[in-house]
């Protein structure tokens, strides 16, 4: 085996000096805790809504402090650091904790003095379908402490990727605060048998009149300038594409390139070997999952293929006999629509009904009379983001459509947003989470057997366009919806962790992927 072994006095004062230093924040381990809120309060102020807003904001600055970039030789260097497995073993048992330090350095291979690198740990057995994320520790003073879960035996190989130097991380974060130009939308609006397009945005700076599509009273607010001798109400469909603006130096981007995002730092490693050695200690049978159960880090692990939580256990379900006489509301991005894709394709009576829509976000219904199963996929309101044009006559916010739902205990609702936020600035998407949320707990206020569940979101692509689209976006806002949500009775689909335990890199994973994120919704409620 090709590790590296330090000296164990060394390597004791070495991590002891680590442990003892002062840690402000775990970067990438930060669970927020939310502030009180008013009991049920069936209508939020702006003004409560901006200082929640604040409140959260102060959180994430405080996460991700400002670093100093005076070189690009100056930041984190994958192939400079230095990974070394404690105590290591020519062979483990299946359950242990094997834990690696991490001593990142700079390309001139200078220890870097603080922390806040955006890191990714994985382990997996390719042969065994097997895999699962790693927690990482910072100590926030150039060190990590990296633990893996050895949940399976076999021949398990370790990854850590660098997917962003903390200097890079700081300039993403001051970037994403700068503008909401990065992506252009374009409407159009019916002008009789022809049509005229207009631009529009979350916030257009323009002297021309503008027609305003707002919510009062959740301040939610779309414009676009007014075309002349045509209504505001004619607008009818959307369309967007990147613009070609950035808020990084040219430096900066270059932390970007393809070359710089997700380098591993453990390429030297050999697989470990993982026996089932703990044979006579049984474990108790984890609960059934169920609403409300402790978050772990990591969640679970997949083994052939398929996800075990840490916490619960899963069991097969037979789909048709679970939703029988049930309504499943599926709100969000197109990666709940897969969800809607999958029922349609899993479910041979459940048959479409054509709303006579159009466009690429067009609202899906299925009906399976004989089983009485209603399954519905609506798109979240602006921003969305795509090249196809879409239709904006039936587009709402889903705080509106959670308020019309009813619901009782034959009602699911899975509510998944993100990925079309990831290019604007992060208080936009807070502000939807929160909205949704103030919806949410009216719904179990009216009705507290409706069963709702937050789907987080999916990793996806590394080397897209990290400035708009990067993990590190998708990642804090993940981190703010947790918050957010936490103090509701509501179900969470961790597909953050799921997805990076399979190893997707899509922000449209495989259907074994989608499978398994059903799967849990199907225990939660069956």
């Amino acid at each position: 085996m090709s590790w590296e072994v330090i000296p164990l006095p060394f390597l004791k004062e070495l991590l002891w000096t680590a442990l003892k230093l002062p840690i402000s924040l775990p970067h990438w381990n930060f669970f927020m805790k939310s502030c009180p809120e008013a009991p049920l309060n069936p209508v939020v102020s702006p003004r409560k809504t901006e200082l929640r807003i604040k409140k959260i904001m102060e959180k994430l600055d405080q996460l991700i402090p400002n670093r100093p970039f005076t070189h690009v030789t100056s930041t984190t260097s994958a192939k400079q650091s230095r990974a070394t497995i404690l105590n290591p073993q020519d062979t483990y048992c299946r359950g242990d904790q094997l834990d690696v330090l991490l001593e990142v350095k700079d390309h001139l291979g200078r220890r870097k003095q603080y922390g806040g690198d955006f890191l990714r740990a994985r382990m997996s057995s390719p042969a065994l379908k097997a895999g699962a994320s790693g927690k990482v520790t910072d100590f926030n003073n150039g060190t990590y402490l990296v633990s893996f879960t050895l949940f399976w035996a076999g021949k398990v190989s370790l990854s850590l990727l660098l997917i962003h130097p903390s200097e890079g991380v700081s300039a993403l974060w001051r970037a994403r605060k700068q503008g909401y130009d990065r992506v252009i939308f374009t409407g159009q609006f019916a002008n009789g048998t022809s049509q005229v397009n207009s631009d529009c945005a979350l916030f257009l700076n323009s002297s021309t009149e503008l027609c305003e599509y707002l919510d009062t009273r959740d301040q939610e607010a779309f414009y676009c300038v007014k075309p002349q001798h045509v209504p505001c109400a004619a607008l009818t469909h959307m369309r967007s594409k990147n613009k070609n603006v950035s808020y990084l130096s040219k430096q900066e981007r270059s932390l970007f390139e393809r070359s710089n995002v997700g380098v591993e730092i453990m390429e030297k490693f050999d697989a470990i070997t993982v026996s089932n050695c703990n044979t006579e200690k049984t474990a108790p049978v984890p609960k059934k999952c169920k609403f409300g159960m402790t978050s772990t880090v990591p969640s679970g692990h997949v083994w052939k293929d398929t996800w075990n939580p840490v916490s619960c256990s899963l069991a097969p379900i037979e789909m048709k006999e679970c939703l029988k006489g049930k309504f499943v509301y599926l709100l969000g991005d197109s990666t709940i629509r897969q969800w809607m894709e999958y029922f349609k394709s899993s479910i041979n009576t459940l048959k479409s009904v054509d709303l006579h829509e159009t466009g690429k976000f067009q609202h899906q219904f299925g009906v399976d009379l004989d089983k009485n199963i209603k399954i519905q996929w609506q798109k979240h309101g602006y921003p969305l983001v795509g090249s196809l044009n879409f239709s904006v006559k039936e587009i709402e916010y889903l705080a509106r459509v959670i308020d019309r739902i009813g619901g009782e205990k034959n009602t699911i609702i899975v509510i998944s947003l993100g990925q079309h936020f990831r290019p604007f600035p992060i208080d936009v998407f807070i502000q939807r989470a929160l909205n949704i949320h103030d919806a949410v707990q009216r719904l179990l206020l009216r009705s507290p057997d409706t069963m709702v569940i937050i789907k987080a979101e999916n990793i996806r692509e590394m080397h897209n366009d990290a400035e708009r689209f990067s993990d590190f976006h998708g990642y804090i806002q993940y981190l703010a919806i947790k918050d957010i949500f936490q103090d509701l009775n509501v179900g969470i689909i961790d597909a953050w962790d799921i997805t990076i335990a399979y190893g997707t890199n899509d922000v449209h994973p495989p259907q074994s992927v989608v499978k398994n994120q059903i799967n849990i919704m199907l225990n939660f409620i069956c």
